[in-house]
């Protein structure tokens, strides 16, 4: 795992959506002291999904079995100290798993509960949360 680390006594956090660079979530991180390491995606293993009834939108990672997705995330480097209190406060149905990342590594980031994608929309289509953000922004017309 040495490349998703920034240095040996840091944790690599993978971060998916509202917590990327320019997000509303990203200053959480920031008031961390947390260190962008790279921007990154995963394996082929996961679906998104846009959460329903989350303030500010969320999405929900997924891995599985079939027909799934590369998707676009960040990693971020956090004390041991910092990366406990952030991961204190994830509110369910998120939650930190391993995740696989398309260079051979593996690091801990967001995952979500399966029961929660019923209902929620497939995003897996826009390889990652910004595209699919960008999506929802009318595009406006040229004069």
């Amino acid at each position: 795992m040495t490349s998703t680390s920034a240095s040996p006594d840091t944790i690599p956090l993978v971060v998916v959506g509202a917590h990327l660079t320019g997000m509303p979530l990203n200053k959480e991180l920031q008031a961390l002291d947390a260190t962008l390491i790279k921007a990154t995606r995963t394996t082929p293993d996961y679906k998104l999904y846009a959460l329903a009834g989350t303030v500010p939108p969320k999405p929900g990672l997924l891995r599985v079995a079939s027909e799934g997705a590369k998707v676009e995330v960040e990693i971020w480097a956090l004390t041991p100290a910092a990366f406990g209190l952030f991961v204190s406060r994830i509110p369910s149905p998120l939650g930190i798993g391993t995740l696989q990342l398309e260079d051979g590594d593996a690091a801990k980031g967001f995952l979500v509960e399966a029961v929660a994608i019923e209902g929620a929309r497939d995003i897996s289509e826009f390889g990652g949360w910004r595209n699919y953000i960008a999506s929802l922004t009318p595009v406006s017309a040229a004069s």
